[in-house]
């Protein structure tokens, strides 16, 4: 009955640091309910149970998976109109380069 209790007792401890470590290595917005710091204390405050917690409740497993995530639509993602914004001051620099070498092109002082 010892070697059993010892046997649990260091499987809750491994246990207990897997979840700290995969909730510490988890990225901020993947952890739901709480933040990642109240997540450690909890997982360290209830040893097997917190992290029991952690990986049924706290951490969001739906990336990766595809389809449970709602994607943004273009028009309302704010990198994409970003990178519209940047893309229409790019050509716009690039239409008045070209006009500045059109008109050196004419220009008659060269000749």
């Amino acid at each position: 009955m010892a070697r059993l209790l010892i046997i649990l007792a260091v499987a809750a401890v491994f246990f207990t640091i897997f979840a700290v470590v995969d909730c510490a290595m988890t990225d901020s917005n993947r952890a739901r309910g709480i933040s990642k710091p109240v997540w450690v204390i909890v997982i360290l405050l209830l040893p097997v149970i917190g992290g029991i917690l952690w990986l049924t409740i706290g951490k969001d497993r739906s990336e990766g998976r595809g389809g449970s995530r709602l994607q943004t639509p273009p028009d309302d993602d704010p990198t994409f109109l970003r990178r519209l914004g940047t893309d229409q001051e790019r050509e716009e620099r690039i239409r008045r380069l070209e006009q500045e070498l059109a008109d050196l092109d004419d220009d008659p002082k060269d000749t």
